[in-house]
């Protein structure tokens, strides 16, 4: 065997063979919470990527996942180092991954909530009138369809079980309005900001809000915490220096990252049971 057949051959190799659970040299993968397409994934956190390897002169490649359980899980292996994910799915993997960056978008900023919608003809008028009904929610990983519900509901006594829950076809937002649109349950949850995404298949007037629900903190930009200390500091700098307006802040479709504590998703931890960290 010649010399450059075992070049060929360490190539091929060091290509299929997995950089084990925390990176290879300067190679560092990055991906988002596969709410979209694949295709939408890389269009939004592609910029990004170039941005940070530049910035910290280190090679980030853009990764997506097929649902949300393998990203949870892919986070939580180390096979992606920098994620940007929903505050429920922070929570769950911050034993391996801890926030550098919280995302600013929207009218309401650092934060969002869920609203409770019937039909505008319902007799549904408070969240009273819920117990016993049929609800459906994006999913139960959904922030603002289901936890910014569930923290609100919690606060007046209510068990979740007192109502049936169904998920959304897709999980999607606009599936959870014409449900309830064309009567196939009772209520929805739905993120604020969703109200108004399925207009065009449905008249919004016949949509009511019964009740506007907790604050959630926004989306976490989040960090695998056996990476150097220097790259993480190099990652955080970078995402906090973007100003509104820059190519990758409008891929991402915020208005900028802002300074984060880990504490600020003990919100979300209250809601679903999940133990406070030690500081």
């Amino acid at each position: 065997m010649n010399k450059s057949q075992i070049i060929v051959i360490l190539t091929v190799f060091f290509l299929l063979e997995p950089c084990g659970h925390v990176w290879c040299s300067d190679r560092y993968t990055i991906s988002m919470l596969p709410r979209y397409a694949p295709e939408e994934i890389i269009k939004r956190i592609k910029p990004l990527a170039t941005y940070i390897s530049k910035y910290a002169n280190i090679r980030v490649d853009p990764v997506v996942s097929r649902d949300f359980d393998n990203y949870r899980s892919r986070l939580r292996r180390g096979d992606i180092l920098i994620g940007y994910e929903n505050p429920y799915i922070y929570t769950l993997v911050s034993n391996e991954h801890e926030v550098i960056a919280k995302a600013v978008k929207g009218q309401s900023g650092d934060k969002f909530r869920g609203i409770i919608i019937t039909r505008s003809d319902s007799d549904i008028v408070d969240i009273n009138d819920l117990k016993g009904k049929t609800i459906s929610i994006v999913s139960k990983t959904s922030a603002g369809g289901f936890l910014s519900q569930q923290a609100t509901l919690q606060k007046f006594g209510f068990d979740m079980n007192d109502m049936i829950l169904t998920e959304a076809l897709d999980n999607k937002q606009e599936n959870v309005l014409l449900a309830v649109y064309y009567g196939d349950v009772d209520a929805g949850f739905i993120r604020e900001s969703a109200l108004h995404v399925a207009d065009n298949y449905l008249a919004s007037s016949q949509i009511k809000v019964i009740k506007r629900t907790e604050w959630l903190p926004n989306w976490a930009l989040s960090v695998n915490k056996k990476i150097p200390a220097n790259i993480k500091s190099l990652i955080r700098n970078a995402v906090l220096k973007l100003e509104e307006g820059n190519i990758v802040l409008k891929a991402l479709k915020i208005k900028r990252f802002e300074k984060v504590q880990d504490s600020d998703y003990d919100v979300i931890r209250l809601t679903v049971g999940l133990p406070i960290p030690q500081r």
